[in-house]
């Protein structure tokens, strides 16, 4: 072979080598490609897991407004109902605070009697995101009860008011206790949701607590807690169930509550109002307050009547599957100021069970 030959070969050996061997301009191409898949990735992820903006009532798209509301100083409305007494002429004004998917209309039912007996203005509303009420996008423990004293004030209701909360409800109570305390006559609290992470539950009955909900609500109450941000795409995909308590599963009710059941068909005519401005807006939100990070434990308070011008009352069935007794129970040794009633046959929704709504009322005016 001659040196031209050679030289010749070489040439054509580094031409092939060249032809399969990824250029420098190659290589950047695929990575650019990567970094475009993963933005493109994270992009859908984040859209996934985003909830769709509510839907306001009297906005172009939103329900429209056919309750009574007031308007806060920060912009929002909140829809309210009234009944009872004239509250000019009122002895006691109480403010019903309602429970998870619920609204205004599911307020205890007091008789008539008791109402004109005790002269009683009754006042319940939409919380934020429910019903007829504005989404609260900066919602937390303490602007609830804001909210409520913000309500009584442009209604009238005068220096003092009672609070009688039920389940997610009864927990704002404590709320209504650690930042308007000085507002309150008294309150009651039926059914009171617990928050497995407040600061002085034992671990042992904490842990044990959490452990009695069905593996769906661990699951539920946990991403609420640990991941708020993923609450809604937690409790809307269809490759895992959600919280039963929204998915309304007739198994965590007690025999006692299925009895009670029926009286609630009378919810019918107003049901599509309580979620109508968006799951996440009540239902979900309502998960990342009542079972988030709070800045205070009801275990911390103190009695806010010391002299006994007032009482605080906890109520709840010992049957009670939704929502464990035993934190209440270990609340109430801890509050020694707080009048405890366990209810040994009652499950969750005794507060609708006949009779029920006046037993409570009278106790707490009674007690004073």
């Amino acid at each position: 072979m001659t040196v031209a030959t050679k030289k010749v070969s070489a040439a054509s050996a580094r031409a092939h080598t060249r032809k399969h061997t990824p250029s420098s301009s190659s290589s950047g191409t695929f990575k650019k490609l990567s970094l475009v898949l993963l933005v493109a990735s994270a992009a859908l992820t984040y859209q996934a897991i985003q909830p769709p903006p509510p839907r306001i009532c009297g906005s172009p798209n939103g329900p429209p407004i056919a309750s009574t509301r007031i308007k806060l100083k920060d912009g929002r409305h909140l829809a309210y109902l009234e009944s009872g007494v004239p509250k000019e002429q009122a002895k006691h004004k109480i403010i019903f605070i309602h429970g998870f998917d619920s609204c205004r209309y599911d307020a205890m039912q007091i008789s008539s009697q008791v109402l004109e007996e005790f002269g009683i203005y009754y006042l319940s509303f939409d919380r934020p995101g429910y019903g007829e009420s504005d989404p609260h996008p900066k919602k937390s423990a303490k602007s609830i009860a804001f909210d409520i004293e913000e309500l009584a004030d442009q209604l009238g209701l005068g220096p003092k008011f009672y609070v009688v909360g039920f389940s997610m409800g009864g927990e704002i109570v404590w709320s209504c206790l650690k930042y308007i305390p000085h507002r309150l006559a008294g309150a009651a609290l039926l059914a009171p949701v617990a928050n497995y992470w407040w600061d002085g539950f034992p671990s042992n009955l904490s842990k044990e607590a959490y452990n009695q909900q069905l593996p769906q609500d661990k699951w539920a109450v946990g991403v609420a807690h640990y991941a708020p941000w993923l609450t809604y795409w937690w409790n809307t995909r269809k490759w895992f169930p959600g919280s039963s308590v929204i998915a309304v599963r007739f198994d965590i009710f007690s025999d006692e509550d299925k009895k009670i059941l029926p009286k609630l068909a009378a919810r019918g005519p107003y049901m599509a109002q309580i979620r109508q401005q968006g799951e996440f807006e009540s239902l979900h939100r309502d998960m990342m307050v009542g079972f988030g990070s709070w800045d205070f434990s009801p275990m911390n308070l103190t009695n806010p009547f010391p002299n006994n011008e007032g009482s605080i009352h906890l109520w709840h069935g010992a049957r009670d599957l939704i929502v464990p007794v035993s934190l209440s129970r270990y609340i109430c040794e801890k509050l020694p100021w707080v009048h405890y009633h366990e209810l040994p046959t009652a499950g969750h929704m005794f507060p609708a069970a006949d009779g029920m709504a006046d037993v409570i009322v009278k106790e707490l005016l009674t007690k004073d």
